[in-house]
């Protein structure tokens, strides 16, 4: 590991970051994605916390401040928020605040109106900035915001079964077809139970029914996703409570046998068989897998070239047209073509959840190296040096999104800090989290 090119791409994360922050939070991209976006500047702060300008952690407050504006009524928090422009200035007065000499409001997005993980990020940042600053008052008056994003999540388990039901396109992936009990939504809705729980018990509030809800989360998780001796079925306890999940786990057990990572989604009366990179790699981060599933896991993606050129491809097999779970819209801005964006495309910000990952499964030795070839990563760029890109082919690794993202800067950060002290710093499941 060139120690020298990863101070460099420290120094240049941080530079980005703060660059990237606003009066509103972090945005996505100062030069692209001009809103604060809950996932995105969730994932942020993971990184803006280990900056070392003090301004980096008021950034990530200023974008919790932001998301929790624009809650609605029943709990949702917005996809993004940011200001747009206004073509008659009688509307400004419908909502919003105008940005001061222009006739333009600050309003939540509608694009992805139902999206699902904004919520369950907005709870773990919210969980991060408290682990990082200990700061109560900022979680007190924020404790009923947090206990109504925590039911609008629970009434999207329409059928009561624990778990979350999610609309096609409605998380990270937001161009893709995954549906209804999605792997990456319910290991950050497990996370979110466990989040809930340490900040109850910080307000002096009772904690208990969050971490059994947890619990039974994480255990349908393995139940339902997970396929092979590490999470044996309790099939008399599925046929008295989940009947509806009786076909499709014996279609599965029938038709794959075995898998060495957790399918992406389980639908009704259909799965999918691909490995989901994101959410394979936050149930290992998160406490969701043990440590040997967690060793399959990591294996397997080694094993597909998965970290090559770069870590880490998102999706492995890609869709291709004529696949069942294939979209025409895949070929929107030719965005989901196999290899590109979700559809196997190269993510820096998944490649710094892939070396803390390494990290927490005691893997140090890869997780230096990958660092390195992180930081190699985000040195390449389309029109000059540490672009910090969005994301990259999954074959070429040449850089194909857009430069100056704050989440690829600010997962560079969280995996180099993971790689310094030898684990992670949160989210640490042998150490209660602590």
């Amino acid at each position: 590991m060139d120690q020298s090119l990863i101070e460099t791409a420290a120094v240049t994360a941080e530079r980005i970051l703060l660059a990237n922050g606003s009066e509103l939070g972090i945005l996505g991209s100062s030069r692209a994605y001009q809103q604060v976006w809950a996932r995105d500047s969730m994932i942020c702060g993971l990184g803006l916390w280990l900056c070392a300008n003090p301004e980096a952690k008021y950034i990530h407050q200023r974008s919790l401040e932001t998301l929790r504006q624009f809650q609605s009524s029943l709990g949702h928090i917005p996809h993004n928020v940011g200001y747009t422009d206004v073509d008659d200035p009688a509307l400004v007065a419908l909502g919003g605040r105008l940005q001061a000499g222009s006739a333009r409001r600050l309003a939540p997005d509608t694009t992805h109106a139902g999206v699902v993980d904004s919520n369950l990020w907005y709870i773990i940042g919210h969980y991060y900035h408290y682990r990082q600053g200990k700061d109560i008052a900022f979680l007190r008056q924020a404790w009923d915001s947090l206990e109504r994003a925590l039911l609008w999540l629970r009434y999207q388990d329409s059928n009561e079964c624990g778990l979350l039901e999610v609309h096609e396109a409605m998380d990270w992936a937001d161009l893709f077809a995954n549906r209804y009990n999605i792997l990456f939504d319910n290991v950050l809705y497990y996370t979110v139970w466990k989040c809930m729980a340490e900040l109850a018990a910080a307000l002096d509030l009772p904690s208990e029914s969050y971490v059994r809800s947890a619990e039974d989360v994480r255990r349908k998780i393995n139940t339902l996703l997970w396929l092979g001796p590490e999470a044996p079925k309790d099939w008399d306890w599925v046929r008295q409570e989940r009947q509806e999940w009786l076909y499709p786990l014996r279609r599965v057990e029938t038709e794959l046998v075995v898998r060495p990572y957790y399918l992406p989604y389980m639908a009704f009366r259909d799965y999918a068989d691909r490995f989901d990179t994101l959410g394979n790699l936050l149930a290992i981060l998160f406490g969701v897998a043990d440590s040997t599933q967690a060793n399959r896991i990591l294996d397997y993606l080694h094993g597909c070239g998965l970290n090559e050129p770069f870590p880490v491809r998102a999706l492995y097999p890609p869709v291709n047209p004529g696949d069942a779970d294939w979209r025409e819209y895949y070929r929107v801005r030719n965005l989901n073509l196999p290899h590109h964006y979700h559809n196997g495309g190269a993510w820096p910000f998944i490649g710094g959840f892939y070396v803390a990952a390494l990290v927490q499964a005691g893997r140090l030795d890869e997780a230096r190296a990958q660092l390195g070839k992180l930081a190699e990563m985000n040195r390449q760029g389309i029109r000059s040096e540490w672009e910090f890109n969005e994301w990259f082919h999954g074959l070429s690794g040449r850089p194909m999104g857009y430069a100056g993202q704050s989440w690829s800067a600010a997962m560079f950060l969280f995996a180099q800090d993971a790689v310094q002290q030898g684990r992670v710093s949160v989210f640490n499941p042998e150490a209660g989290w602590d």
